[in-house]
């Protein structure tokens, strides 16, 4: 196997993807921003979610404003909904997996709150659940999608869908437009 040539066709197909996402999303993206925020200026909270990659980029995601992301500010409210393993193997075994977001929203989120579904698919039962049980109790509602955005395109206030078919692409743009959001969050902190 010839790992520099592997090498450059993944860094291409990233920036590729990246020019993609700078002609086609920038003013979704700042839509976004605009959205996160108003939401903290409000004093309002986020919450976000998905599954796998899409877990893990939600609890980073949280895990910046709730921390800090490059300037030193107070701690900002958000919450990863997919951390807390026993509300997840609760809700799962009593409501079935695809539920297991909706009901933390139903239990957590208030009109004003943010919720921000990841989705590489924008397909995910659980995730278009929940971003539907929050437009029904008055919550924005944000996904970050992929491929062609899914049914995330009818279930969301705003569906920003990465210009791309493949999983790894949409992830790493995701944590870049989630990185955008913590930036902009950083200017009004």
């Amino acid at each position: 196997m010839d790992f520099q040539q592997l090498v450059a066709r993944e860094l291409q197909s990233h920036v590729e993807t990246i020019a993609q996402v700078q002609a086609t999303l920038s003013a979704d993206i700042q839509k976004a921003a605009e959205m996160v925020t108003q939401t903290i200026i409000g004093g309002c909270k986020i919450l976000l979610f998905g599954n796998g990659g899409s877990a893990a980029d939600a609890q980073h995601i949280a895990a910046e404003f709730t921390g800090r992301f490059v300037k030193e500010r107070r701690g900002l409210p958000a919450i990863a909904l997919t951390t807390d393993t026993s509300a997840l193997t609760a809700i799962g075994n009593d409501y079935g997996y695809d539920r297991v977001f909706e009901r933390q929203v139903e239990a957590l989120a208030r009109p004003g709150d943010l919720l921000i579904g990841i989705t590489t698919s924008g397909n995910s039962p659980n995730v278009l659940l929940a971003l539907a049980k929050g437009r029904a109790m008055g919550c924005q509602t944000l996904a970050l999608t992929g491929k062609d955005g899914g049914k995330a395109s009818q279930t969301a206030d705003l569906n920003i869908v990465v210009p791309s078919q493949v999983t790894a692409r949409i992830q790493e743009m995701h944590i870049l437009i989630g990185h955008i959001l913590c930036a902009a969050v950083d200017e009004i902190a």
